[in-house]
Parts: C-alpha cells; structure tokens; sequence
C-alpha cells in the first residue's frame, strides 16, 4: 500500500486532503542510533540517510542543553512513554532549524526497542496551527451560515447557523450531497451552482436563492448564495463552500419599490376606466398574489361620481379587471363584467367603505369572514383561497371601488406589510381611476356636444341619398372640429358640406358649431358657393378677433357643393380643403379638379366656383383630411388609395352605408391621428317630364297666358286640385315682375314630392313681405303667397333674381282656402 488510511476511508496525500504537517519520519533504536531516515527528513534537514543513519540522534541537536537532556532521558525509567515538542536541530548547511517533534516508544517481542520520530517545520506547523484555531473560532461564531462540501458536493462541516437555515442537523447532512432535497433552501439551484463552480473554477457569488427556516415553515426567506473553491498551494481540489447571507428584508423592499415602479408607470395611463382596473389587476398578479379582480361602481364607468351612500348593498359594483385572464380565471368566481347581486350589509364591507384595507391572513379568518353569509362566498372566495386582502379604492373623498387579491397556490399567507403594500398601490391607481372616470364624463359632454352639433346621419331627398359618417381622433381619445352637413335648398337642389377646424377640444368643437350655424344660414340665402365661403371667411376673420382674448387660434378648411337634379349639375367652391371623389355609374372614379382658395381667416383672396355634370346614380364623397392623411403625410398618395378603394366599393346597388364602414375599417385599425369625417352621397334627378318651362315679356298681358300654360300643365300632371292655388301664386309673381321688374320673365314648375313654382326676373331687388293698410291699393300679393303655400322664397342669379314657392301635392287644410265654393 502507499500510504495510511484515515478514519474517512480516504488515502493521506491523494488529492482531495491537505498535506501531512509532520511529513518527516525516522527510526532510532533504544541506543539512541538513527536506524531509518526519510526522503521528507532529508528536505527538513538536509542530511541524507547515509550521513545520518548509524550516528546518534543527539548529535543533530544544536544545544549542549537539548543533548544532555535526550540522554538524560533515554535511561530513565518513564522513557517509554511518548513526548512531542519543538527542539532546534542542525542542518547540514549548519544553520539552525526549529522543528516540531513527535516521539513515540516502539516495542518488540523482547521489550523497548526504540522510539518513531515524526517531524515539521515548526514554523509553518505553528502558522498552521493558528490559521485552524482562527478559522475554527470563525466558522463556529460566524452568525452567517457557512456550509464545506468535498469535491463530489458532500457535506463535510457546517457551522450552527447553516444547520438552522438547511433545516437539518449536521451529522443527518455530513456525507450526503447538498443537491438532493436535503433542506427547506432551493437545493436544485445549490447543485447546479456547486457543479458549474467545480467544473469551471469560477466562483458565483450573491445568487439570490428562496428558502424558509423551520422555525417558519410557511415563512419565504431569501438568501444571498455565494460558492467557491477550496484549494491548496498546488491548486488542487479539496472541497467547496458555501455561504449564505439572509437579504429577506432588504430583497422584499427591493420587490415592494420594483412593484409599486411598476404600478406607477403602468397604471392610469390611458384615461380608460375599465382598462384602468384591468392595468391594475394585472400588475397585482403574480406579483402579489395568485387571483386578483377590481371592482368598480357602476356610476363610475358612466364618469359619474359613485353614490355617496353608507348601505354597501347599494354601491352596485361591476368587476371589470380579472386576472389571470382568460382560462387561467378560477371556475365558478363570476368573471369581467358581472354585476354581484346587492351586497349585504356586511361588517368588512363596512370597513372598506369607511377607507380602510382588510387582511384575511389565514384560512380561519376567511371562514370566519364568511360566517352567516354563506350564500355569498362563491362570488368572492376562490377555491383553494386561504389568504386575501380588499383595498378600497379610495380618492378625492370618494370610494369608487374596491381591489381583492387572493392567494391560491402558494402556502405563504398575506401579511401587515403585504396588506400596507396593496394599501398604496390602491391609493395610486384609485386617483388613475378618477382621472380616468373624470375625463370620461367630459368627454362624454364634449361627444355629446360634438353629436348635437353634427346633422343626422342619412337624409333622403329627391336630390340624393346620404349617409355621412365621423371618427374622433385617438380612437374617440379626442374630439375635434371636422363636420359635415347636408342642406336642403329650395327646388330640390341639395348643398353638400365638410369643414375642418383647425386644433381639437372643445374649443375647436364650439367653434365648428358656429361655423355650421353660419353656413346654414348663409345657405338659406341661396348664395353661389364662392360667395358663400368669402362670406364665411369673413366670419373666420372675426373669431379670430376674439381669439386673443381666449388663447385659441381659429382656422378652417371648407368644401361647399350644390348639385341641382333638374340640370344634373354641381357647382362647388373650396377653402384650402381636399377635392371630392365621384364613382361614376359606370364604375369609373375620379378626383374633381377644383382650384381651392386659402383656408378661412386668411382673408384677401377670391374663391373660384367649379361645375361639372353628374349623372343620376352617381356617389359623390366629401371628406376632410384625416381620411387621407396617414402616417406618410402624404395627400395625394391619400387620395390615390381613397379613390382605388372607392372603386372596389363603391359599385352600383351597394348600400352607402356599407360602402362607408368599409372604407373606413380599411384604413386601418390604429387610432386616427387626425378627426376624420365622410359624406357620401348617390345623386337623383327630376325626369324631364316633370319639369314645364316658359318665357314671357314684360307685359300685363302675359299674366292671363302664364294662368293658362300652368294650368294646362297642372291638368297634364293629374293636380287640377292645385290648379287653383297655383294659378294665383302666378299670377301674384308675374303680376309685379311685369310692374317692377321688366322682361324677359321665365316660369318653371317642378313636379317632385311637392310642386315647385319659380318666377325669375332681370331685377335684383329683394321682395319683401309687409302688412298692408285697409287703405292701400297694393301689398297684399306676397301675404296672399305665404298664405297660399307651405313655404316661399327668393334667390339672387348672375341675371337678377329668382322667387320661388313650394305647395304639397296633398290638401293641407292649414293653407287659406280660397277656392270658388
């Protein structure tokens, strides 16, 4: 064999243990005589064993006093007992060396036969000796856990403080691997962490690592985790260690700041209310606890502050934020959306509604909590639930609702500080919420504002068919300016309208009502469209007036278009707004050219009339430019897909409403950046059999002709009812353009859903309807006409003027009736 064998099993010197502090060895007979010498003592002293072995061992002791005392010694009675000590010895270079001895006696079969010698540098034994005595004084007062383990990652010692974190003492774990399942610590990551520093040599140091002492079996304790390896002077092998460092406190705080971070950046940051409560439950899962839900009062959602009452069966709180989402929602707790019924009038409930957070902190109390109120715990306890705590969502004096978190699957309950830390995050994400239901209830406001200030959304005239669509800004985020309109002109014709005001908010909402105000009121007027708009822009002109004093600034672009059904024609001026689309009834798709003039308010500049022809059946689209204005910025490649989408859409038979959502879910389902607003419109005509025109000169002699043409015609078209009526508006009409106005005079009636009667003249003086005196000779005819028909009016051309009435085809029996009895 080459070597002893220790108690261990383990070969002295075999790699894995340390050197043999007394490595030199000799035999000296009981005459005193070395007999065996050593390589080891060679190194110590320097003598080879030819030079030493039959001398006597004295003679290697440097002192007179060293020598007579081993002689002394040899003889006496008591020699054959054993001796250690340190003695200086000569080596063969002739200094002095200090070395530690260990003298045993040997016997035979004859009695003493000599003693065995083992020795070291006392020096380096001594250094040694005070190394282990420190380091045994620290491995054993040490208050951290150290644990040692030899190269297969067995234990081999473990100072007090490891055996109370491992949970075992220390002669249950010496020789057992520290990777089985031998403590309360992760021991699959104490392995892994023991294998990857054996095998590459490089330490880890402060892994965290979750664990819980058996003092506190259901208590998580973290601990900082550091490993290296044990190595002598050769760098060889001889075991690892371990060291454990408790960071519970300061690793909670460190979860608690990361979790309240993440609440603060997360929650609220959408003035949503219901994704609000969904942001909130989602960062509490599986952060803080394993089922979580936000429950909000039913006013809140509406953005009405919730009902300030003391009953908690009346709050009528929704759970609107679950998580785990989805499947991961425990079966038969109600999900989003569910209205509990009325609470009862319970003593936590009480609590919460007076501000305060109430922990569960075990199962026994959340069986207590439940006690009398059985029928109620399936809507509030999840199964396996053993733990919870309910915050209030307490802000501005109000408690808009409350968050639940319970603890399922992991054992450790809620405590104080959990329940301080749900307290918080509460707090924060209860004014995320009134910010939320607060910009809700204004929005609202302002929507409903903004819808008011919109006309309806499909008309149906004998003109055109309409159906006009809007889309706020952000997803209905934000509202803006954009409008559209469509305006019934007398004569059937019909205006086709859209603006977009500049900026967004109510201000830009207030000032697109005043806008649409005016331009129905420019309308009535019958203006030209370039007409209107400089009339219009002038407007502009005076808000912008008023704007410094409000801080806004006031702008618009305007699209106004008249299409005319008897002429099939449509005449439109723009303010710095984008053309219209038309989809021809053959398929065919185009962009109008028109020559905008400059937004409203830039004032100065003339506005220019475009007229085109329009077929019936024809789609016209007005819009403003948030439909074409993308993330390109680019208008005409905006335009060139409105118009390639119009085309595939837009067909023949396809209902316009269709047509619209299609065209708008095509531009995508992100939030606009811009308000958008479309007007479509499939364009009508009069049949050319229901129109009658005639001319007649300025004489008092065309009055009886202009009776006959219209009564004739009247006869024609089925209405001698109205032949009556008619005849007299007539003759009223032509009667003063004869007298005031000269010739040439037109007449045109216009069958549709009611009759139609226009007299045009070269005049530009406006008639007006006055009360006439008993004594004056004239006056009456304009009072007569009001009374005679259901409305009338008068419009300027580029020849003079044009008066119109309008009668129903059926008796109204509100009309003066001044037919012959």
């Amino acid at each position: 064999m080459s070597g002893p064998v220790n108690a261990e099993g383990t070969r002295a010197g075999e790699e894995g243990l340390p050197p043999e502090p007394f490595p030199a060895t000799a035999w000296v007979d009981r005459t005193g005589t070395v007999q065996l010498w050593s390589a080891e003592a060679e190194a110590l002293l320097g003598h080879p064993a030819e030079e030493v072995c039959g001398t006597p061992a004295v003679e290697l002791l440097t002192t007179p006093g060293d020598r007579e005392a081993a002689l002394a010694g040899r003889d006496r009675p008591g020699a054959g007992r054993s001796w250690d000590g340190v003695l200086a010895l000569r080596h063969r270079d002739g200094h002095e060396v200090r070395v530690a001895l260990r003298v045993r006696p040997l016997t035979g079969r004859e009695g003493r036969a000599g003693w065995s010698v083992s020795a070291g540098d006392a020096r380096r034994i001594e250094r040694e000796e005070t190394d282990r005595a420190m380091m045994r004084a620290l491995f054993e007062q040490y208050p951290a856990p150290i644990a040692l383990l030899d190269g297969e990652s067995r234990y081999r010692l473990l100072n007090g403080a490891a055996e109370r974190v491992l949970a075992r003492p220390g002669d249950r774990l010496i020789g057992r691997n520290a990777g089985a399942d031998t403590s309360r610590v992760d021991s699959g990551t104490i392995g892994r962490v023991l294998r990857q520093v054996r095998e590459t040599g490089e330490s880890v140091l402060g892994l965290p690592v979750r664990g819980s002492p058996s003092s506190d079996p259901d208590g998580d304790r973290m601990w900082s985790l550091s490993t290296f390896r044990l190595t002598d002077p050769a760098d060889r092998l001889l075991g690892m260690c371990q060291a454990y460092v408790d960071i519970t406190d300061g690793y909670r705080a460190e979860r608690r700041l990361e979790l309240l971070t993440r609440a603060g950046a997360g929650i609220g940051a959408t003035l949503d209310v219901a994704r609000t409560a969904q942001e909130l439950a989602d960062v509490l899962v599986p952060a803080l606890g394993d089922v979580a839900w936000v429950a909000l009062s039913e006013a809140v959602l509406d953005g009405d502050e919730p009902p300030k009452m003391s009953g908690p069966g009346q709050w009528n709180l929704r759970r609107i934020g679950v998580a785990p989402p989805g499947e991961g929602w425990p079966t038969g707790l109600p999900a989003a959306g569910v209205l509990p019924p009325a609470l009862p009038n319970h003593p936590l409930l009480r609590r919460i509604g007076q501000g305060e957070t109430v922990l569960l902190p075990d199962r026994d109390s959340v069986i207590a909590a439940a006690e009398g109120y059985s029928e109620f715990a399936h809507l509030f306890v999840p199964e396996h639930g053993h733990s919870a705590i309910a915050a209030p969502l307490f802000a501005r004096g109000l408690v808009l609702g409350t968050v639940v978190v319970w603890r399922t699957r992991r054992p450790v309950p809620f405590g104080q500080e959990d329940a301080d830390l749900l307290t918080e995050i509460a707090s924060r994400a209860a004014l995320g919420v009134d910010n939320a239901r607060r910009y809700t209830r204004e929005h609202r406001a302002a929507v409903a504002l903004q819808q008011r200030l919109l006309p309806a959304a499909t008309t149906d005239t004998p003109a055109a068919e309409t159906v006009g669509f809007y889309v706020p800004a952000g997803g209905g985020a934000e509202i803006g300016g954009d409008w559209y309109d469509v305006i019934a002109l007398p004569s059937f014709r019909v205006a086709l309208v859209a603006g977009d005001v500049t900026g967004h908010g109510l201000p830009a909402t207030a000032t697109m009502g005043r806008l649409r105000t005016a331009v129905d009121t420019l309308a009535d007027l019958e203006l030209d469209p370039d007409e209107l708009l400089t009339h219009l822009d002038d407007l502009v002109q005076q808000l912008q007036g008023e704007a410094p004093h409000q801080g806004d600034t006031v702008g618009a672009s305007c699209l106004y278009a008249v299409y005319d059904p008897v002429t099939r024609q449509c005449t439109l001026a723009s303010a710095g707004h984008p053309p219209p689309v038309v989809i021809r009834p053959d398929g065919t798709v185009e962009s109008v050219e028109v020559s905008p003039g400059p937004l409203l308010g830039v004032g100065g500049m003339p506005f220019e009339a475009t007229t085109f022809d329009l077929e019936p059946g024809s789609v016209v689209a007005v819009y403003t430019k948030g439909v074409i204005y993308h993330d390109d910025h680019d208008p005409d490649a905006g335009l060139r897909r409105l118009t390639d989408r119009l085309a595939r859409s837009a067909g023949p038979g396809r209902g316009l409403d269709g047509v619209g959502h299609e065209l708008l879910r095509s531009l995508g389902d992100a939030p606009a950046r811009d308000d958008m607003a479309l007007l479509l419109a499939r364009t009508r005509a009069v049949a050319p059999e229901d129109t009658a025109t005639w001319e007649f000169p300025a004489d008092v002699s065309v009055v009886s002709a202009a009776r006959r043409a219209v009564a004739g015609q009247l006869a024609a078209w089925g209405l001698d009812e109205l032949s009556f009526t008619t005849e007299l508006v007539v003759s009223e009409l032509v009667t003063n353009a004869v007298r005031y106005a000269g010739g040439p005079i037109g007449l045109r009636l216009i069958r549709g859903d009611v009759l139609v009667c226009e007299v045009n003249d070269p005049s530009n003086t406006q008639p007006r309807l006055r009360r006439a005196r008993w004594s004056d000779e004239g006056g009456r005819g304009l009072f007569l006409i009001a009374q005679l028909t259901t409305r009338w009016g008068s419009r300027y051309t580029r020849s003079g003027k044009t008066i119109w009435t309008e009668q129903s085809l059926t008796a109204d029996p509100g009309l003066l009736d001044l037919s012959p009895q």
